[in-house]
C-alpha cells in the first residue's frame, strides 16, 4: 500500500492534508465505513481520490450530478490518473465500453450516478470489478429527512452484499443530526463507522441578504460592479432563460443550464463555463 502523504504530494502538490482530511483516509484505510461532513471547497473529494489510489482496485463514486462527475474526471485525467464517468445521454454502446474498461482496465475510479446503480447492464458488470471503496457523494440525498430525496440512493446498501469488506465513505456539505443518523443506517455501517465533522465556517465568503421591490435591477447592479463570473440561482427552468436573457439584454455576457437541456447544449455550456468563456 502507498502512503497518503506520497499521493498527495505527487498528485496534488501539497505536503500535508486539511484538518480531518488524514483521519478520514486513515479510517477508510482500515476498511471502516465513515460519514464526512465537509463544507463545499472544504477538499471532500481528497478523502475518497487518496486512498482509492492508495490500494489496488478502483473507487466506485455515486454521484447525482453530472457536471460534477465530469468536472472530477476531467480533473484527474489532468493528473495522470485514469477515470472514467457514465452519464444521461451516452448510449448503449459506450455505457458498455466504459463497464468493460472499469471491470477489466487499470482505471482507478468510476463515477455513476444512483440511478445507474439499478441498470441490469451495470448490475452484469459490477461483481467483475475490484472495488476497493464506495464513497457516496450528497450524501443526504440518501435521506427522506433530507432536501433533495432521491429513491435510488436508498438502493445503494444493495450492492455492498458484492462488497462486503468494502469500506463506504459517505459525503455531504450538509446534514442535521436526524439526517446524519438516517444515512448511516440506510447505508448499513458498521458497528464501527465514524462521523467526522469540519467546521462550516468560510472565512474567504461574506454573505448579504436584501429584502427590495426590484430583484433583476438589483441583480444588474450586483454583476456589473463585481468583477469575475457568478452564478444566479433560479426557482424554474423558464425563470433561468428568462434572467439570462434579461442579463444580455443589459450587456452581462451570461447563459443558462438546467436539466431539460439537450445532451450536447449541457455539455457545451459546461465546458464554456469551466474554460472561463
Amino acid at each position: 500500500m502507498k502512503e497518503p502523504e506520497d499521493i498527495l504530494k505527487k498528485y496534488w502538490g501539497y505536503d500535508a492534508f486539511r484538518p480531518l482530511q488524514k483521519d478520514i483516509i486513515d479510517a477508510v484505510l482500515k476498511g471502516d465505513d465513515a460519514l464526512a461532513l465537509m463544507p463545499t471547497g472544504g477538499g471532500k473529494s481528497i478523502c475518497f481520490q487518496v486512498p482509492s489510489l492508495a490500494q489496488e482496485g478502483i473507487c466506485l463514486v455515486i454521484s447525482p450530478l453530472i457536471a460534477l462527475m465530469k468536472d472530477q474526471v476531467l480533473n484527474l485525467k489532468k493528473k495522470g490518473i485514469p477515470a472514467l464517468c457514465i452519464y444521461s445521454g451516452m448510449n448503449f454502446i459506450e455505457v458498455k465500453k466504459t463497464l468493460q474498461n472499469a471491470a477489466y482496465g487499470t482505471f482507478k475510479f468510476l463515477y455513476v450516478s444512483p440511478e445507474r446503480l439499478e441498470t441490469d447492464l451495470f448490475l452484469e458488470f459490477l461483481p467483475r470489478m475490484k472495488i476497493n471503496l464506495i464513497a457516496v457523494d450528497e450524501a443526504h440525498c440518501i435521506s427522506q429527512w433530507g432536501y433533495d430525496f432521491r429513491p435510488p440512493y436508498l438502493r445503494i446498501a444493495s450492492i455492498r452484499e458484492h462488497f462486503r469488506n468494502v469500506p463506504v465513505l459517505a459525503l455531504t456539505a450538509s446534514a442535521t443530526l436526524e439526517v446524519q443518523k438516517d444515512i448511516c443506517e440506510k447505508l448499513n455501517f458498521g458497528k464501527s463507522h465514524h462521523v467526522f465533522q469540519q467546521s462550516f465556517e468560510r472565512a474567504n465568503l461574506s454573505y448579504s441578504a436584501f429584502e427590495l421591490s426590484s430583484k433583476q435591477n438589483k441583480l444588474i447592479t450586483i454583476l456589473k460592479k463585481i468583477p469575475g463570473s457568478g452564478i444566479v440561482y433560479c426557482k424554474s427552468r423558464k425563470r433561468t432563460k428568462d434572467i439570462s436573457d434579461l442579463l444580455k439584454l443589459n450587456g452581462i455576457s451570461s447563459d443558462f443550464y438546467h436539466a431539460g437541456l439537450n445532451n450536447d447544449e449541457r455539455n457545451s455550456r459546461q465546458e464554456a463555463w469551466i474554460a472561463n468563456k
